[in-house]
C-alpha cells in the first residue's frame, strides 16, 4: 500500500466513525464508465457499481452536464415552500416508466431508506391499519424502521434494539437453502402456503397494513424467487385489503434486464420504492404507486427538507434518458446471460460454488464448505473478495451467512472489461479451492 493511502487511511481512523466499515483499503480519486482510478492512479474493474447505484455507469456525459447546468441556477429551496418544475419532470417521467396502467402519483425523499420509511407511513395511512410484513433475507435500510424490516442480524441490527413494533417477518422463497426443506417445484410451494399459519398465528390479515418485498432479495444474497412467489403474495395482499409493497431500491432501473424487476413477474406493485440507480449517484429515493394510496395522507405528512432536490431531480431526468437512449437494459440481459453462464462454468469446475444465481445483470455465487452440509464458506468468501480487489477487480460479498459473491457492474462495462474480471474471480475462487 502506498504512503499516500496509508496517510488516508491514518486521517479516516482518526476521524471517521468506527461504526462506519470500509470493504476496501481504496481511496478513489476519479472514476468513468466502469473503470475507478484511485490516488495513486492504479486503476480498477468496478464489479460492485456503488452497490447498484451506478447501472449508468461513473460519471455519464449526460448526467454530469445536467447537473452541472442545474447548480448554476438553483441548488435547493425546499419544494415543500417553493416549488420547482424539475421535481414535477421527474415525477411525470417516474410515472410514466413504472409498471401499471392506472392512475399514480410520485414523491421524492433522499435514500433508499427514506422511500421505505415514507411508503410505510403512506400504506398505513390509507389502510388505518398498524402490522406490516416482511420477509427473511430482506434488506430495506438503516434506519429504526427499515432496520426492523430488515433481516440479517450481524451487523445490521444487533445492539441496536428494541426494533419498531408491529413487523411482522416470514420466511421468504430461498429455495436453495428452503426454510421448509422442500425442493421446487415439487414443493408446492410452502412460502405461499405459510400465510394460512401466519395469519392464525401471528397477525391477523385485517391488522396487516402492507407487505414489503424485493423482487430480487439483493444484501439477502440475490436471491431470484420462483415465478409464482410474487404474483401469489400480491393475490394475498388483494385477497385481504394489503398494500403490496415492491422494493426496487437495488433492483430498479434496468439492473435486471427490465427497467423494474418486478416486470419480469408482470407484477403492478401498489407501491413502489426506488432510489439507487435513478440518478447515477445523486442522493435521491422516491415513492411511486396508486393515487388513492399515494394520496391519502393529508398535506405535510410526509415530505422532508432535501426530498427531490432539484439538482438530484436533474440528474434522475439525465438517468433515465441515459439508460433508455443506450438501451441499457437490454445491455443488463446480455451481460447477465454471460456472467451466469460463466459462473455456472465455474460451479462445474470448484465443487466450493454451491448455487449460482440471478436475474439480468444481478448475479450472484453462494459458497459452501461442502455441497451436503451446504455450511456457509465465509472466510473463504473473504479471502476471494480480498484476492479480487488486490488483482484489480472490486467485488463485494453479501447474503446472511456472508458467503455470496455479488456483481453489480456497470451496464456501460466494455467485453473487455467483463471478461478481464471474471477471470480474476475465477483465479480467485481457485485460490480459496486448493
Amino acid at each position: 500500500m502506498s504512503s499516500r493511502q496509508e496517510e488516508l487511511l491514518a486521517r479516516r481512523k482518526k476521524l471517521v466513525s468506527r461504526g462506519i466499515s470500509n470493504a476496501t483499503p481504496i481511496f478513489v480519486r476519479e472514476a468513468r464508465g466502469a473503470t475507478l482510478i484511485d490516488v495513486d492512479g492504479k486503476e480498477y474493474i468496478d464489479f460492485y457499481g456503488g452497490i447498484g447505484t451506478l447501472n449508468a455507469g461513473h460519471c455519464p456525459d449526460l448526467v454530469v452536464e445536467a447537473v452541472k447546468n442545474q447548480a448554476e441556477k438553483l441548488l435547493h429551496t425546499c419544494f415543500m415552500v417553493t416549488m420547482y418544475e424539475q421535481y414535477l419532470d421527474l415525477a411525470e417521467k417516474l410515472i410514466e416508466i413504472s409498471p401499471g396502467n392506472f392512475e399514480k402519483r410520485a414523491m421524492f425523499v433522499n435514500s433508499g431508506a427514506e422511500c421505505v420509511e415514507n411508503a410505510v407511513k403512506i400504506a398505513r395511512f390509507y389502510t388505518k391499519r398498524p402490522s406490516i410484513i416482511s420477509f427473511e433475507c430482506a434488506f430495506h435500510g438503516r434506519t429504526l424502521l427499515t432496520m426492523t424490516l430488515t433481516s440479517k442480524v450481524k451487523p445490521y441490527k444487533f445492539g441496536f434494539g428494541p426494533f419498531a413494533p408491529e413487523v411482522y417477518k416470514v420466511p421468504s422463497a430461498y429455495c436453495y437453502r428452503c426454510h421448509f426443506n422442500s425442493t421446487y417445484p415439487e414443493c408446492g410451494l410452502h412460502c405461499l402456503e405459510q400465510f394460512e399459519r401466519v395469519f392464525a398465528a401471528e397477525v391477523a390479515p385485517e391488522n396487516v397494513a402492507a407487505m414489503i418485498i424485493e423482487p430480487v432479495q439483493g444484501e439477502g444474497g440475490f436471491i431470484v424467487p420462483p415465478p409464482e412467489f410474487l404474483p401469489g403474495l400480491q393475490r394475498i395482499c388483494a385477497r385481504h385489503g394489503i398494500v403490496f409493497i415492491v422494493d426496487e431500491v437495488q433492483t430498479g432501473f434496468g439492473r435486471t434486464g427490465k427497467m423494474f424487476a418486478c416486470e419480469h413477474w408482470g407484477v403492478e406493485p401498489d407501491l413502489m420504492t426506488v432510489a439507487k440507480s435513478i440518478a447515477s449517484g445523486m442522493p435521491l429515493g422516491g415513492v411511486v404507486g396508486r393515487a388513492e394510496i399515494m394520496d391519502a395522507p393529508d398535506p405535510a405528512h410526509i415530505g422532508g427538507t432535501f426530498g427531490g432536490n432539484p439538482v438530484s431531480c436533474v440528474a434522475g431526468l439525465a438517468t433515465i434518458e441515459y439508460l433508455q437512449k443506450e438501451n441499457l437494459p437490454e445491455r443488463a440481459a446480455v451481460i447477465g446471460e454471460k456472467v451466469l453462464n460463466r459462473m455456472k462454468q465455474l460451479q462445474e469446475k470448484y465443487p466450493i460454488i454451491g448455487d449460482v444465481r440471478g436475474l439480468g445483470a444481478m448475479n450472484a455465487i453462494e459458497l459452501v464448505k461442502d455441497r451436503k452440509t451446504k455450511e456457509p464458506a465465509k472466510e473463504e468468501t473473504a479471502a476471494i473478495t480480498k484476492y479480487c480487489v488486490e488483482n484489480g477487480v472490486i467485488v463485494i460479498s453479501a447474503g446472511i451467512f456472508s458467503n455470496v459473491v455479488r456483481t453489480l457492474v456497470p451496464l456501460v462495462i466494455t467485453d473487455e472489461q467483463l471478461d478481464k474480471g471474471m477471470e480474476v474471480l475465477e483465479n480467485a475462487i481457485a485460490s480459496v479451492s486448493r
